[in-house]
């Protein structure tokens, strides 16, 4: 997940701005789809739910009709940050559905089987040939570029931009491709594994593949929302001790000590580095930052032990290494490959030890304004909307 929390602009790439809709348009197939989607025309929003045509699936693609999404920090800073020189947008990129119709060239799902959409890589650069998708050379243009990687959109016709991490998941349906799709059991809740695809996805794998954390390494986490409350659950699955969290809801750090924190402390209350050293006895080797705030980033360099390691994940950057062997990491996507690591959570779920679903409040998709609402003020803390029945 790239998560924004309004520290900074999620600035739409300027190719994308440049593109028009005429250059972003292709010969059309013959088969277009009338769809309902969530179009973002006004800063802020509201969001409208309009009729639009979607191109139909090229050789490549898969045509999905969406069961659910989540709703991520990232899809409310757009809507907060948009201005009109970004055209009508399609947001949404925590997408679950049910495929329709694939393309000729498609291999690893066909129609009727269930999916969880989650981020695109192009598969050709150095980092996605060596395994690493999240790094991908062109992962900013892939999934903040509102086209295709050629820069064709499938939503061209009715004058709008989609393709939102690959997907533009706030609609009855959208076009994915292999790989930023991955298959699930059909007898799974479909709607309530949406979230899997980025938020959860990101906090879990930061501490589970980026941080490799492991039994008896102590944890701070700053923010319990649901990136944050994935990786109080991953750590607890490593084995982390002590698991901390920092945040200032009493109502999520209660649930974090539910889910596997050991401790919780209340920023707006306590002295967050004395209640750290004083549980630990020094400071933490790992700290995992959601929040992007300069100020708590301070904090957390300051409570990191020698050769500690602070995790970014809402979009931000550090200082990189620092004295005592300290050192500051951005994080994209926990480092995932989805194709491995949903059916990995997905385990670890039906096992009880990945309790997401604690996590997740639903909403009909024409609620979808409420929800953005509910999750910026922090009512939810994570929202999804129900879109269609698998």
């Amino acid at each position: 997940m790239m998560e924004y929390n309004g520290s900074r602009q999620p600035a739409i790439p300027a190719l994308a701005r440049e593109t028009s809709m005429q250059k972003a348009s292709d010969p059309q197939p013959q088969q277009i789809h009338r769809i309902e989607a969530a179009v973002l025309r006004h800063k802020g929003g509201p969001l409208r739910i309009e009729t639009l045509e979607l191109a139909g699936p090229r050789d490549d693609e898969v045509l999905v009709r969406l069961a659910g999404s989540g709703i991520c920090r990232t899809d409310i800073d757009f809507c907060d940050y948009w201005s009109a020189a970004d055209g009508p947008l399609v947001l949404g990129h925590e997408g679950a559905g049910v495929v329709e119709q694939v393309g000729p060239a498609v291999r690893s799902v066909r129609p009727g089987d269930h999916v969880v959409l989650s981020y695109l890589s192009c598969g050709q650069c150095p980092q996605c040939l060596g395994g690493r998708p999240a790094r991908c050379d062109r992962f900013y243009e892939a999934n903040f570029g509102f086209a295709r990687l050629d820069g064709s959109n499938a939503l061209a016709r009715s004058g709008v931009r989609g393709h939102f991490f690959g997907q533009s998941s706030f609609a009855t349906h959208t076009l994915a491709g292999e790989r930023n799709i991955v298959k699930v059991d059909a007898g799974l809740p479909l709607a309530l594994l949406a979230p899997l695809g980025c938020g959860l996805q990101t906090g879990a794998g930061t501490v589970l593949n980026s941080l490799a954390a492991g039994p008896g390494q102590s944890m701070a986490i700053f923010g319990t929302g649901a990136v944050g409350l994935a990786a109080v659950m991953a750590a607890a699955v490593a084995g982390a001790a002590p698991i901390i969290g920092v945040d200032v809801h009493p109502s999520r750090l209660a649930l974090a000590l539910e889910l596997g924190a050991s401790q919780a402390i209340n920023s707006s209350e306590e002295d967050v580095a004395a209640r750290i050293r004083a549980v630990t006895g020094r400071g933490v080797d790992f700290v995992v930052d959601t929040t992007g705030s300069p100020q708590l980033l301070q904090l957390a360099m300051d409570v990191l032990n020698p050769c500690g390691t602070v995790a970014l994940i809402a979009g931000g950057s550090g200082p990189g290494e620092l004295p005592g062997g300290k050192k500051t990491i951005g994080i994209i996507q926990g480092d995932a490959v989805p194709q491995r690591f949903i059916p990995q959570l997905l385990e670890l779920h039906l096992t009880g030890r990945f309790p997401f679903d604690r996590l997740v409040r639903f909403y009909d998709f024409r609620e979808i304004n409420q929800a953005i609402a509910d999750a910026r003020q922090g009512r939810t803390i994570k929202a999804v909307l129900r879109i269609s029945e698998p």
